[in-house]
């Protein structure tokens, strides 16, 4: 058998349950990993192994209660033992979650999230946390409480964010999966930063469960992998709705892990490479010519490549900010520790209380219309597809800039110009890592992910297509430097 770190989840579900390796000896290899490069790549902010080693216990029993009968483990949990943190945005019951920020030290959650609560349905071992910026603002994963997230292919350079350390420990190998979100790209944007595989779900899609609110519904809950098929098993895990749910969607024909095994045939795919909401930012050569490949792997697998709109005006996406500026407004920091925040986080928070409920109102339609808008421009093509970000990963440091925050969120904005309009409209995309490349001479190679976005509940469609462009153009033969 293959080193335990190098399986896909999948595999290491199967392995368990075809008893070649334990969930308990599952976990110590993990935790040794976790141990060995945890502190070079900075993927946890905490580590649970009493949780850990109770779930490891439980995977075994199940093991054990199922025997040789081959309907008991066919009947198993998908994931069953398999490691997979949680994002320190997210509550898990009697664990400390501290959002990245300081403002929030000795914050216990008294519960467990909807998605935490379906992982551990599919029988998941939840490891620690991961690594976040300040409640998630950024597209990078620098916070004051812990040391920044680095993708393991230039330890110089972040792993992206918000779900930094999650892409961090699954590009360095310590699981083969982890839990995300994305409000703005915070998937997609460390998945091509790290050289993973991510998927932002369509609006509707997975529900933010019994104690989450939607608000302006940007934001979505999901994963972080090495391989297409592990994000489609992981979205039949989280899909499906809650009581309450404000969204819901019909679900897939059969499920989303077998959409990988079809194949639509040709599909007009528009491309686009001039920024969306930076237009004057400069887009990376070799993140075009991730773009090129793509386009050429597209054709060649029969779909028809060809030239799209930008989908909007840029000025049309501003009142965005209003939206963002609010919501972080709203994370639930106490008055008494405000001045704990980062500047970033202050500046936005005070830029959204000055948002009136009119302002806000007109934000929340503009939205809406963009989606109207993006769905007249590209009528004509079913899949777009476009650079995941403009440039390669910025140096640690790089982009963050305490004295001028405003400046660090336009910065972030030129970074990742494509990111935050799927989250606007609402529809799916995903970022797949199809190029290779160094990003100055002589410098080290460096993952250049293509983002693949189509229309509300497109996800077969992505995900079919995501898996022929891993099979035309593979990916699993990588390995970064470290890790």
């Amino acid at each position: 058998m293959a080193e335990l770190h190098d399986l896909t989840a999948r595999e290491l579900a199967a392995a368990v349950r075809r008893r070649e390796v334990s969930p308990a000896e599952v976990l110590e290899h993990t935790c040794a990993r976790a141990d060995a490069l945890d502190e070079r790549v900075g993927a946890f902010v905490t580590r649970t192994p009493d949780l850990a080693a109770e779930q490891a216990r439980q995977a075994t029993a199940a093991l054990d209660a199922a025997g040789t009968d081959g309907a008991a483990l066919a009947a198993l949990p998908p994931l069953l033992g398999v490691p997979l943190p949680i994002k320190d945005l997210t509550m898990v019951a009697g664990v400390p979650m501290r959002a990245g920020s300081a403002a929030l030290e000795g914050f216990v959650a008294p519960v467990d999230d909807g998605v935490v609560t379906r992982f551990r349905q599919a029988g998941t071992v939840m490891v620690g946390k991961t690594n976040t910026p300040e409640v998630g603002l950024p597209c990078y994963t620098e916070p004051d409480i812990a040391p920044p997230a680095r993708t393991p292919w230039d330890l110089s350079r972040s792993a992206g964010g918000s779900s930094g350390g999650a892409a961090a420990a699954v590009a360095s190998r310590i699981v083969p999966i982890a839990h995300g979100s994305d409000g703005g790209g915070s998937i997609r944007i460390p998945a091509a930063a790290c050289g993973l595989v991510g998927l932002k779900p369509s609006r509707g899609r997975i529900s933010t469960g019994p104690y989450g609110v939607d608000g302006a519904a940007l934001a979505t809950n999901g994963v972080l992998t090495r391989d297409v098929r592990d994000t489609a098993l992981a979205l039949d895990v989280l899909a499906g709705p809650w009581p309450g749910d404000t969204y819901q969607l019909p679900g897939p024909q059969t499920s989303y892990l077998d959409a990988c095994e079809r194949r639509e045939q040709h599909l007009r795919i528009g491309v686009v490479t001039t920024p969306f909401i930076t237009p004057d930012a400069p887009v990376h050569a070799q993140a075009i010519a991730a773009v090129e490949l793509a386009s050429q792997a597209l054709t060649d697998l029969g779909h028809q490549v060809s030239e799209a709109p930008v989908p909007f005006p840029a000025e049309k996406w501003l009142p965005f900010l209003d939206v963002w500026s609010v919501m972080a407004a709203t994370a639930p920091i106490p008055p008494e520790a405000e001045h704990l925040l980062v500047p970033l986080s202050r500046w936005m928070r005070e830029r959204g209380r000055g948002v009136d409920g009119l302002t806000y109102a007109n934000a929340i339609n503009a939205g809406q219309q963009l989606a109207r808008e993006a769905a007249t421009a590209w009528a004509d093509v079913d899949v777009i597809l476009t650079p995941s970000l403009a440039q390669p990963p910025p140096g640690i440091g790089q982009m963050r800039d305490d004295a001028d925050p405003e400046a660090d969120f336009w910065a972030q904005c030129a970074f990742t110009p494509w990111s935050s309009t799927w989250n606007i409209i609402g529809s799916p995309a995903v970022s797949v890592p199809l190029h290779w490349a160094a990003a100055d001479d002589g410098g080290p190679v460096l993952p250049f992910g293509v983002t693949l976005g189509t229309g509300l509940g497109g996800e077969e469609r992505l995900l079919s297509l995501a898996a022929a462009l891993e099979e035309a153009v593979p990916w699993a033969h990588r390995r970064p430097p470290v890790g």
